[in-house]
């Protein structure tokens, strides 16, 4: 397990194994944007929770351990499980509870997980949300450099509700509208951006090197039509199917509400390339994310006498 944009390394044995996996769940204030807060309901203090690599045949051994000290039941619906809830059932805990259960992996595929307990909106829109892959028996093609990427959205008020506080509290009139004020990649504005070191970083790679980006859509509600500015994705497998062969040199891909897909690219350019959904008006709330390529200028593929010009104050061109 590891933290997105984070992935584990690819797996290398040739034979299922058991996968003691050990998740909980609790409070946590972590940054929505540079200004304001959000109490999360957190997968292992996380929103996205961790990023599980298995491989077809694994079994699961699931430890769940509610640590929410406010009351709250909870769960974990593993989309990659076969099985009724896909195991939320077997796993809903009280607080204070832990509840454990045995799941076989029988499809490849990058798959959502996320809490199943009633309201499920109100538990996945607080960020109870995150991806497990599950490689083929024999496994993934090699690449030089693997992200993982989580499009979710926050619905909250426009302001604290307390005078001096930064944390914003959920508007259960604007979920229950479909109608975010964030839209975001991995948990707040500028995860992955230059725009403030304590919230993230840009994504880092060469020119050259072969890219796979591992990209989930916890909604709760929006569908996601994921982008790469100045990106062509050379290989798309579609709604996460690792069965199919890819499709080939895709610019948009559409990616459900609790749905994934698994992008590759080659950059040849030095420059910023910028991950966007682009549902344009999503810019504004705060999907996006930069991939930074360095290396040799390859003016054969980009070349122009003039130097870029900044349309500021523009979020997707730094």
């Amino acid at each position: 397990m590891t933290f997105v944009p984070n992935v584990p390394p690819p797996i290398t044995r040739k034979y299922p194994a058991r996968l003691r996996l050990d998740m909980n769940t609790s409070l946590r204030q972590v940054p929505l944007d540079s200004l304001h807060d959000y109490e999360i309901w957190s997968f292992n203090g996380g929103a996205p929770g961790p990023f599980i690599r298995a491989r077809r045949g694994d079994v699961l051994d699931v430890s769940f351990t509610n640590l929410d000290e406010s009351g709250m039941w909870h769960n974990v619906d593993f989309h990659a499980v076969s099985g009724p809830g896909g195991g939320a059932g077997v796993l809903t805990s009280e607080p204070k509870e832990t509840r454990s259960a045995q799941f076989k992996l029988l499809y490849p595929g990058l798959f959502i997980y996320h809490c199943a307990v009633y309201p499920v909106a109100h538990h996945v829109a607080n960020g109870m949300y995150g991806m497990i892959l599950v490689e083929p028996e024999e496994g993934l093609p090699p690449v030089d450099r693997e992200f993982a990427v989580v499009q979710s959205e926050f619905y909250t008020n426009d302001e604290p509700d307390e005078k001096g506080s930064k944390v914003l509290s959920m508007n259960e009139d604007r979920l229950m509208s479909e109608d975010p004020n964030y839209v975001v990649f991995n948990g707040c504005v500028g995860s992955m951006t230059d725009e403030d070191p304590a919230l993230g970083k840009p994504l880092e790679a060469q020119a050259g090197e072969r890219v796979r980006i591992f990209f989930g859509n916890a909604g709760p509600n929006l569908v996601s039509s994921f982008h790469i500015i100045g990106g062509i994705f050379d290989k798309v497998y579609r709604e996460g199917d690792l069965i199919s062969p890819p499709a080939r040199g895709l610019q948009t891909t559409l990616v459900p509400a609790g749905g994934a897909s698994v992008v590759e690219l080659v950059p040849t350019t030095p420059g910023v390339l910028t991950l966007v959904d682009h549902s344009v008006t999503r810019f504004d709330k705060g999907a996006i994310g930069f991939l930074d390529v360095q290396g040799p200028v390859c003016p054969n593929v980009f070349h122009s006498d003039k130097e870029a010009r900044p349309c500021k104050p523009c979020k997707i061109h730094p």
